[in-house]
């Protein structure tokens, strides 16, 4: 998940007591040499003066979420029936959404061609820390509208497995080269079409429990939910899934 980069080193928390009465919750936080692999929650709908930075650990599981059901208006990947669905929050411009996508392409790999596991996608863009997480998450919806739900996977399979910085000229490069009209494309962005069934999807987020990205919610045949905490490896989210596909808890 998302962090906030840490420069300077940890220093005891006697010597920091000495120094000060008042300690902030960052400084506190490297101070218990809490590793986290980082969350910034960005909550639309709330009031600016009200929304916070957050951090939490990205090993943890929530047993239980609550989301909005999965239907035809999702971007989904793989059997919209599947006994397994995974259900990921992600903001495009995020590393560690980055580094997960991967592991989800090989679970794809492995339980998608059998129709046992579909990906949803729903955004979750980190706009008080990435300054084109909005715009990306507009430019794969504008990719869905030209195209398509292929379209829109394509258009996120581009621009995580690039190597570029992340901005709108990788944005326009992924557009071109997935076949789309390059101005109809830039047009749709700068629109703002989208931008409503992006806020649906941060308040469901929000609703969910979500506090940073990657955040994944696993459903499992029964209905239960599962959430997964971050850019979790390939062996992790495989021995969800098993369990969930085994009838297990």
């Amino acid at each position: 998940m998302e962090e906030q980069d840490k420069k300077e080193q940890p220093v005891s928390l006697e010597e920091e007591m000495r120094q000060s009465n008042a300690l902030s919750l960052p400084v506190a936080i490297v101070i218990a040499g809490i590793v986290v692999a980082g969350a910034v929650l960005y909550a639309n709908g709330v009031p600016r003066g009200q929304q916070q930075a957050l951090v939490r650990d990205a090993g943890s599981v929530a047993e239980e979420s609550s989301l909005r059901a999965v239907s035809t208006e999702d971007h989904i990947l793989g059997n919209p029936n599947a006994a397994v669905k995974i259900v990921e929050f992600s903001d495009i411009e995020c590393p560690f959404c980055k580094r997960f996508h991967p592991t989800m392409l090989r679970i794809m790999d492995e339980y998608g061609g059998d129709g046992r596991v579909a990906w949803v996608y729903r955004h979750f863009p980190l706009e008080q820390i990435h300054s084109f997480a909005r715009e990306g998450a507009l430019a794969a919806e504008c990719a869905n509208e030209q195209k398509g739900n292929e379209a829109f996977w394509s258009f996120v399979n581009e621009v995580f497995g690039a190597d570029q910085s992340i901005g709108s000229d990788l944005f326009d490069q992924a557009a071109l080269r997935i076949g789309l009209d390059a101005a109809k494309f830039r047009n749709c962005i700068t629109s703002g079409t989208y931008n409503s069934r992006i806020d649906a999807d941060i308040q469901d987020g929000v609703t969910a429990g979500v506090q940073g990205t990657p955040h994944s919610v696993v459903i499992g045949p029964d209905g239960k939910q599962t959430a997964i905490n971050g850019a979790q490896p390939y062996e992790y989210v495989k021995s969800v899934v098993d369990s969930l596909l085994a009838g297990g808890t």
